[in-house]
Parts: C-alpha cells; sequence; structure tokens
C-alpha cells in the first residue's frame, strides 16, 4: 500500500507530541501564529533545535523575513544562512516560497536557495496561488532540484475558490499530483477526490487545533481523525485500482 503522507504545521513544541501521537509524516515549522492571511515568519534556531529534539519526525522549516512574497539581496543572504543554521539545529529540510515583480516564481531566487542547499529537500508555500498563471508557474516549479511538495489551494482565496481547478491540474499531469500538498481550507470530503488524481500528500494547519485556532496546541485525535481518513482514502483507490487491473486482465485472457 502506497502511504499518503500527512504534514502539519507546529508553532511550538508543545505542537509536536499531538502531530507525531496523531500519525503526522512531517512536520512544517513557522515562527508565530500563520492564521489570519499572514503565513508566518522564520523562527529562531533555538525554537527549530526545541521542536527538532521533541520527535523524529522530520521537520521542514519556513524560510520567510517580510509578509510578503518577495525577498530582496541582504534577505537572501541572511536566509540562506539561517537554512544552515536549522539543518545544523537538526532539520531535514526548508520551505520558501517566491514570486517575482511580475507574479510570476522567482527562478532566480528559488534555484539560487535550492543550489545553495544541495541535497537539501524543500516545498514550495501557497505563494504560487498568487501566481497569475498556475500551469505555468508549475512548469517553471518542476524544473528546480530538490523540490519535494507544493502546497497549494489553487487560490489565493483558498480550497473553497480553487478546488475545482487544483483537482483538474492533478488530473492531468501525475508529475504534479506526486508533488502537489493540498493545503488552505482543506476539508474531508476533498481527499478521496483528491487520492483518485494521484495526490498522496496533503496539509493540515488549523484542522489539526481544537476549535481551528493556533491558540491551541495540535490536538493527536484531530491529527489522527485526518491520518484514518486519508489512509482510508488511499486503500480503497488501491482496491479499485486492483479491481480495474483484474478486470483488464480476464478481458485480454
Amino acid at each position: 500500500m502506497s502511504e499518503a503522507l500527512l504534514e502539519v504545521t507546529v508553532v511550538d513544541p508543545r505542537d509536536v507530541a499531538g502531530a507525531a501521537e496523531g500519525g503526522a509524516d512531517r512536520l512544517h515549522l513557522v515562527s508565530r501564529d500563520p492564521a489570519g492571511g499572514s503565513a508566518g515568519s522564520s523562527p529562531e534556531p533555538a525554537l527549530v533545535s526545541a521542536v527538532v529534539r521533541e520527535s523524529d519526525l522530520p521537520v521542514f522549516v519556513l524560510l520567510r523575513l517580510n509578509e510578503t512574497w518577495t525577498t530582496t539581496g541582504g534577505e537572501l543572504s541572511r536566509l540562506v544562512g539561517l537554512a544552515v543554521d536549522y539543518l545544523g539545529c537538526g532539520a531535514a529540510g526548508v520551505s520558501f516560497g517566491f514570486l517575482d515583480s511580475d507574479l510570476e516564481v522567482d527562478r532566480a531566487v528559488c534555484a539560487h536557495l535550492a543550489g545553495t542547499l544541495p541535497d537539501v529537500p524543500w516545498t514550495f508555500g501557497r505563494a504560487v496561488d498568487d501566481t497569475l498563471d498556475l500551469r505555468r508557474s508549475w512548469r517553471y516549479l518542476l524544473e528546480l532540484p530538490g523540490l519535494v511538495g507544493v502546497r497549494s489551494a489553487g487560490s489565493p482565496r483558498g480550497l473553497d475558490a480553487g478546488y475545482d481547478e487544483l483537482l483538474a491540474l492533478a488530473s492531468s499531469d501525475p508529475t504534479i499530483a506526486r508533488l502537489l500538498v493540498p493545503a488552505g481550507g482543506l476539508v474531508a470530503e476533498h481527499v478521496p477526490w483528491f487520492v483518485r488524481a494521484g495526490v498522496r500528500q496533503f496539509h493540515l494547519g488549523p484542522q489539526a487545533r481544537p476549535g481551528g485556532s493556533y491558540k491551541a496546541y495540535v490536538d493527536a485525535g484531530h491529527v489522527r481523525s485526518w491520518r484514518l481518513l486519508l489512509d482510508d482514502a488511499v486503500d480503497q483507490q488501491e482496491r479499485r485500482e486492483r479491481g480495474r487491473a483484474d478486470r483488464s486482465d480476464r478481458t485480454a485472457g
């Protein structure tokens, strides 16, 4: 069985136990409350170290120093230094996503970061949802080395607005489906359809917390309910695929 990967946002070492006990596979660490339209910012290395010590789960740390999707030359140098510090603290990877002034993926910045951190896996954040052409942005992203996931809702307004386009995008290309990490308002009803499209990575933010609030710590029960949902969806899809294969073999025979 090919398992689904469940990523959970954490902002505090006390979030880790709930994520780990609930069955998360990867932690996405940001420095502060990413609710209210903010995607968070780069944490201090001490926070990274404290989170890493709480479990053996891989921790991907956000690289972002301002409230926009752009960065300056001075910030870029600082981001590289932070990334090195994070990796030295035990982080398994990083997460970033930058756009240029034309609202295109900033290939130069992203390629610089990926190239400066060879063999370090990274995810691209929801900046992709603010680009002018989602399909073109994905073409750019697929050219970058080390990319293991792209968090996206298909729209800056979240999956409420972008679900249909994002599902169509995943269904159109297995490489996109493999890298897509639906995020930004994921609900249970979305999961089976994304799984049918080939998606196997999913992201939880406020869904992992009581009341959907970052004032509460990640709750093991909330995470576990999503873990069971994802595993069941993948299991059902694989049974459907085996059934189709068996029928095809009988027809061919």
